[in-house]
């Protein structure tokens, strides 16, 4: 097969390193606007040599996106105008519902599948890109019953390859869960590590004090900036239903603290902890 990467960051490198390990792509071609980027790309083997958009379309059995997500549906109607028939063409962005209304009338809609495949790493770039960084990982397909049955199986079989479980959405329902399950979570980490950065003005303290736990929950915050803020813009609205829930659950555990009711903030937390439970069942699910 041959595949043609258009951003060679993080997911588009990575994806280009296991299909090659993997020997799904016959040959690989990495477009980027990036100059720096693309060098550094064909420089590290994650693609055969670097094109344009046009040129990287006219040879390619697959087109995979993996830009930011606010040019990702201009750039999807561009491939689309671009790719022969029968080419798939595949978009890896963490919103869906956008991207699928600004195709969604094209001839070549058929073509197309809403794609993503959850897996990542707070690191930026081609030097990030990470073989077997989708292995054992789910990957999501949105408004399926839009794409063709080839497209369909071309992009199940990427996944397949990458050894990734495949589950189904609408476009809708898809932004909806993921505005809290990871969405969220960036937000919460970015802003502990502003109050931090705030409050603690001796950068030593930080250092000398900061435990794992601190590490764990901001690593985060490393996530590039204009890869996120695109992603936030774009998913307004269910980010911010459940930027209200979270704060009100914030609100409640300080009126708790300040109350200094002990067995009120214990059945909290034995609250929050059911999701070990919940956590557990999915590895079980996984592992079966």
């Amino acid at each position: 097969m041959k595949v043609t990467v258009i951003g060679l960051g993080l997911i588009g490198g990575s994806l280009a390193r296991s299909l090659r390990k993997n020997g799904l792509a016959t040959s690989l071609v990495g477009v980027d606007t990036n100059a720096r980027h693309a060098n550094e790309a064909l420089k590290l083997g994650l693609v055969d040599q670097l094109m344009t958009m046009e040129e990287g379309c006219a040879m390619a059995d697959l087109v995979v996106l993996a830009i930011p997500v606010n040019a990702a549906g201009q750039v999807a109607v561009d491939v689309l105008d671009l790719v022969l028939p029968k080419v798939v063409v595949a978009d890896m962005g963490s919103t869906k519902e956008a991207i699928c209304k600004i195709v969604e009338k094209h001839e070549k809609r058929g073509q197309f599948v809403a794609a993503h495949p959850i897996a990542g790493t707070e690191n930026t770039g081609p030097g990030a890109a990470i073989e077997g960084l989708f292995a054992d990982k789910v990957a999501i397909i949105c408004d399926r019953e839009k794409s063709s049955q080839a497209a369909l199986a071309c992009i199940e079989k990427v996944f397949r390859v990458l050894q990734m479980k495949v589950i189904s959405m609408s476009s809708k329902e898809h932004d909806e869960h993921i505005a809290y399950v990871s969405h969220l979570s960036h937000i919460s980490s970015f802003a502990l590590c502003n109050t931090v950065l705030e409050i603690e003005k001796d950068e030593k303290n930080i250092f000398n004090m900061a435990g794992s736990g601190f590490a764990s929950t901001v690593r985060l915050a490393k996530s590039a900036p204009s890869m996120w803020a695109p992603i936030f813009e774009q998913n307004q609205e269910n980010i911010s239903a459940a930027l209200a829930m979270y704060i009100n659950k914030l609100i409640h555990f300080k009126k708790l603290i300040d109350e200094k009711d002990i067995e009120g903030l214990a059945s909290l937390m034995s609250d929050a902890n059911e999701v070990r439970r919940v956590l557990k069942g999915i590895e079980l699910n996984d592992n079966q």
